[in-house]
């Protein structure tokens, strides 16, 4: 398991170590450099799987859109080189550097590998499910969706979810982990891939039957919803609303990532309602405890107290020291750029600083003096 990630020169930050942990969780303003913390994993992962490769590409690979190396090499980095390091909790150290093309190429969507090690943590460089990442523009609701030519053992939802229908035409009977099972029942039928995304997404969005299809000879696939009781015909997905079709990759991703992996998602919450928000934080905690690596990007309050609540309950069985919370400042915010606070026994937090998901009680507190009475 991945325990620190440092960034030098990296995007806005010049010198940047982050603990991380079995559920790490990034929030705070936006273009703090949440994402930036993703990103950073996505190229190591890129350089690690392309050992013998001179550059790595900064767009167009592993859903990376950075631009040129002027775009992710600190403007103020006297030697135009970026590092990317991780450690784990052996003690162990990986660093990837890179650097420009060249002054006179700065444009280039590619950069010159430096240094690198001379092996790689597994989850960071292994397909799917040992590694996947969802980012926080998925795809809506498709009357089609892709399908993809990688091995079936090692399908992977995609990064936008355009692969979610494939896996669950392909692998719809494989078996759920038991720590990750919805059901209290153990039987076969009610473990497999498909049971269980139908049973946690009844608790995060609503009741829904799935059924996946992939087409013979064709790179098609489709899915479909039924409400379960009821005498209703399949429903195509565009009318099946947003919450389903952005919930759902995040769901079976998480179903199907192996023990010792690293799962990256951004805005879980999207599209969701408050309480299907605190489910998927509670759903996600429980995937966390059940031996996968999760890096969160949130902006919900709702999937932060669903994380609190599994803590402190114990059906996630995620202890307070396997969750870290990272609060990314503003570049023009007082204060450390990025302020780490973690979860005690009993869901409190260990600070809560300006900014921190208090809107709520900014609000509350503004419209209370607009009632007042005037003098």
């Amino acid at each position: 398991m991945i325990s620190g990630i440092r960034l030098e020169n990296f995007k806005r930050f010049r010198d940047l170590s982050l603990k991380v942990a079995e559920l790490t969780v990034l929030t705070g303003a936006n273009g703090a450099g949440k994402t930036s913390v993703f990103h950073s994993l996505l190229l190591a992962r890129q350089m690690a799987r392309q050992p013998d490769r001179s550059h790595v590409e900064l767009s167009g690979v592993d859903a990376l859109e950075l631009g040129s190396a002027e775009d992710v090499i600190h403007r103020e980095a006297s030697d135009e080189l970026a590092a990317v390091e991780v450690f784990d909790l052996e003690g162990r150290r990986w660093r990837w550097s890179f650097r420009s093309t060249g002054s006179s190429d700065m444009r280039s969507l590619n950069a010159i590998v430096v240094d690198r090690p001379d092996d790689y943590p597994e989850a960071l460089a292994e397909p799917a499910p040992r590694f996947c990442y969802l980012r926080a523009e998925r795809l809506g609701p498709r009357d089609a969706l892709s399908a993809s030519a990688a091995n079936v053992a090692e399908l992977d939802v995609g990064s936008r979810g355009e692969y979610v229908a494939q896996v669950l035409a392909s692998l719809d009977r494989s078996r759920v982990r038991p720590g990750r099972i919805e059901s209290s029942s153990a039987e076969t039928q009610l473990a497999s891939l498909r049971h269980q995304t139908e049973s946690w997404m009844a608790k995060i969005v609503r009741p829904t039957q799935i059924e996946a299809e992939w087409f013979p000879d064709t790179s098609v696939t489709r899915l479909r919803f039924k409400t379960p009781g009821l005498r209703s015909e399949w429903t195509r997905a565009p009318n099946a609303g947003f919450g389903i079709s952005y919930a759902l990759p995040i769901v079976v991703a998480a179903l199907r990532a192996e023990a010792g992996g690293l799962l990256l998602v951004e805005n879980p919450e999207a599209h969701l309602h408050p309480a299907g928000q605190s489910m998927i934080g509670r759903f996600l905690a429980r995937v966390a405890a059940d031996g996968v690596q999760i890096f969160l990007e949130t902006h919900s309050d709702h999937v932060l107290n669903g994380i609190r609540l599994a803590v402190v309950d114990g059906t996630a069985a995620l202890l307070p020291e396997q969750v870290v919370i990272h609060f990314f400042r503003a570049e023009d915010d007082e204060g450390p750029p990025v302020q780490s606070l973690v979860v005690k026994e009993t869901g409190q937090l260990s600070g809560w600083p300006a900014g921190f998901f208090d809107q709520a009680q900014v609000d509350l507190g503004t419209l209370a003096s607009k009632r007042r009475p005037k003098k």
